[in-house]
This record gives C-alpha cells, structure tokens and sequence, in this order.
C-alpha cells in the first residue's frame, strides 16, 4: 500500500503539471510515461523509478528533488547567516572574552530583535542575532547577583528571537536547541512568567516533531507549576499556556478538551491588557485569533462556519503584531478552504501576505494550501500561479 511520502509526491506531481498548464496527456506525450503510469503516480499508488521521475520532472518544469523534497529554501540572507548563529550557540557556556555594553544598551536592543521577530523580520533578525548573542552570553558569565538575573531575562528574549528564525526556515535540530537555551536562560532568570514563556515555544519542538501527546502533557505541567495569576504577567503567561493548549487540542481532534482551555484562557484574558508579555502577544484580540485557529484545527462544519462567519464582522486590529495577524488570516484560508470557498482562501492569503510577507512565504500551511488551489484551478489563474510560485509551493 502506498505510503504518505508517495501520496506527497503525487501531489507535488500534479501541482507542478497543473502550474505548468498541462494535461496528462501532454506530460506522457513529452516524457514517454503511459497514462495510466501518471495516473497512479499522481494518485499516490506509485512510486516512480527514478528514470521515470527523472523524466517526469523535465515534462512539468521541475526537477526531481523539487518534487521529492518539497519547496527549495528562499530567503538566502538567513541561510547565510545561520552557521554563525550555530557557531555562537555551540560554545554557550563557554563565551570568547570581548567587550560588554552597559544593560541597557542590550537591552535595547534585545527589545529591537523582540520587535523584528512580531513584525515577522527574519532576514534582519538572522543577521544581527549572532553578535547580540555573544554578548549578551558574555554579559551572563560576567555577572553576578540581581544583575545576572536581568541579563538572564534578556538573553531569554533574544534566544527567542533566534529561534523564530531557525524555527520559520526548516532548521530543527537547530531551533530545538534554541529552545533549551531559552529555558536554560529563563532559570538564570528566575522568574515564573518568563519560565512559562520558554514552555509555551517549546511547543514549536512538539509540532515540528509530530509528537502532540507529550507536547500537551509539558504545556499543563508548565500551567501547574505556575504560581497563582496574581499580577498582569502571570495571567498573561497562563492565558498563552492555555491558548496553545488549545491548539494543541483541537489538533490532536480533542474539542472538549480544546474548549476548555479556551474558557480558561478567555477567564485570563479578559485580567489583561492586549499587549507583548515576554514576547508573547496576550489579551482580548489575540484570545479571538485563537479562538479561529482552534476551529480550524478542530475541522467540525458548525465551528468552521461560526468562525468564518465571525470574520465578516471582526478583524484584527492594526497595532497587532504583524505576525499575529498574519496568522489569523492564514488560518482564515484554511477555514474557508476547508468549507470550499478557495477564491475566499486565497483572498485571505493576500491580506496575510501584504501584512508579514516574510512569514507568509516560510509557512508550510501556505505553501499546501496553495499546491491545493493550483489543482483545483488547474493553473487557470494567473495570480494564484504567481502567488504559489513566490511562496516555493510550485
């Protein structure tokens, strides 16, 4: 029976011919494949010899490790500046002597990094972190008392930012990495909220690797181990903990249990105001945006049309991030998709391009909700083609 990597091939196959403007009959006619071969490869049934996909990916325009692999890398600044960002974290303990500026200048800016990593700044980001990295690594082994636990803090914010990079660009092990650094960071810290910080990203480990149970289970420890929500922060940092758990839920197909925490994260919410706590956007707006993806990762017809529904009337307002919102109208795109409406979808894709550009064309969601619209269009329409091609989904 065939596999999942064969029914993702065929896919990749069948976007690549309809983005090319072929039919079937074109592509065996140029590659000397039957029809009935194209067939099965397109429908997952088959996988080719490597002659066959050699021959294949020449009649559709690609190559054949476009359509093993999936989309090429983009953004070649970022990639450029990821070894040094290896290199700086390998030796985290044991940082090169060299200068420290006065806290406040590196916390300036860290707060910069903060902010390009919400506005969805990768390329930026990728480039000034390794430096601010080193030093703030430095900063740490130097200090001593009260003054390490803010240079702690700090360093934990920066190592997000980081990791937003790695994490948007593929590189894993990477980002999982980055991930233990921040918690490492946030102990040194000692501070209950930004501890529940470092747990909520180390979510993005559980959803890289597939691996929802253990994720869920380390997101509710996180919220037990949490203090009582006594201060802004602290409910802030348990109304993130929730909404992610909701996620997590609803993708795990769990709907009770998503909507629970969904009601505790709306009781936390309602305590704060909409704003970045440690780096995590938290209050009213973003408990809506949640409250969408949620739906969509739940997949019932009821909430879907709810949410889409909810859409026509509510909007995110423009001093949230950029990411955030973003975010919101991909998963928008996926609702309407899920109902049917693709002209919809890929309407909505727009908006959450013109917002985070960066982030829109490094998500995996994106990319196959548009490798889908190219086969239901059949490359018939020129911006969807246009759009697909910038995001590597052809």
């Amino acid at each position: 029976m065939p596999g999942a990597t064969a029914a993702a091939l065929g896919q990749r196959i069948e976007t690549a011919r309809h983005a090319a403007r072929l039919t079937r009959r074109q592509v065996c006619d140029a590659s000397g494949v039957s029809l009935s071969m194209l067939r099965k490869m397109e429908g997952g049934e088959r996988w080719p010899s490597d002659s066959v996909l050699d021959a294949v990916a020449r009649a559709v325009r690609a190559t054949p490790e476009e359509l093993l692999d999936g989309p090429r890398r983009t953004d070649s600044r970022v990639h450029h500046a990821i070894p040094e960002l290896q290199r700086v974290i390998a030796a985290y303990d044991l940082p090169d002597d060299g200068p420290v500026r006065p806290l406040p200048q590196l916390a300036a800016d860290v707060d910069l990094a903060v902010e390009d990593r919400v506005q969805s700044q990768y390329a930026r980001l990728a480039e000034q972190m390794p430096p601010l990295l080193e030093e703030l690594l430095r900063a740490v082994d130097q200090a001593r008392g009260s003054d390490r636990e803010q240079v702690a803090r700090h360093l934990a914010l920066a190592i997000r930012s980081a990791d937003a990079v790695a994490y948007k660009y593929g590189y894993r092990d990477l980002s999982a990495r980055l991930v233990e650094l921040m918690r490492w960071a946030a102990s040194l810290a000692d501070d209950p909220a930004l501890e529940a910080a470092a747990a909520y990203v180390r979510m993005e480990t559980y959803f890289s690797a597939d691996q929802l149970v253990p994720g869920l289970r380390s997101l509710r420890a996180a919220v037990d181990r949490m203090p009582a929500p006594t201060t802004e922060p602290l409910a802030a940092a348990a109304a993130a903990l929730h909404m992610r758990a909701a996620v997590a839920a609803g993708r795990m197909r769990r709907p009770d249990e998503a909507r629970e925490h969904l009601r505790d994260a709306e009781v936390l919410a309602a305590r704060v105001r909409e704003r970045l706590y440690d780096g995590t956007a938290v209050g009213p707006d973003s408990l809506e945006i949640h409250r969408l993806a949620v739906a969509v990762e739940i997949g019932e017809h009821r909430d879907l049309l709810e949410a889409v529904d909810a859409a026509a009337r509510w909007a995110p307002p423009r001093d949230l991030p950029a990411e955030r919102r973003s975010h919101y109208y991909i998963d928008l795109g996926r609702a309407q998709m899920l109902l049917g409406q693709p002209q919809h979808a890929k309407e909505s894709l727009l908006v959450a391009r013109q917002i985070a550009p960066q982030h829109v064309r490094e998500h995996g969601q994106v990319r196959a909700e548009l490798s889908t619209m190219v086969r239901l269009s059949r490359g018939r329409d020129e911006q969807l083609l246009q759009f697909a091609r910038w995001a590597k989904a052809v």
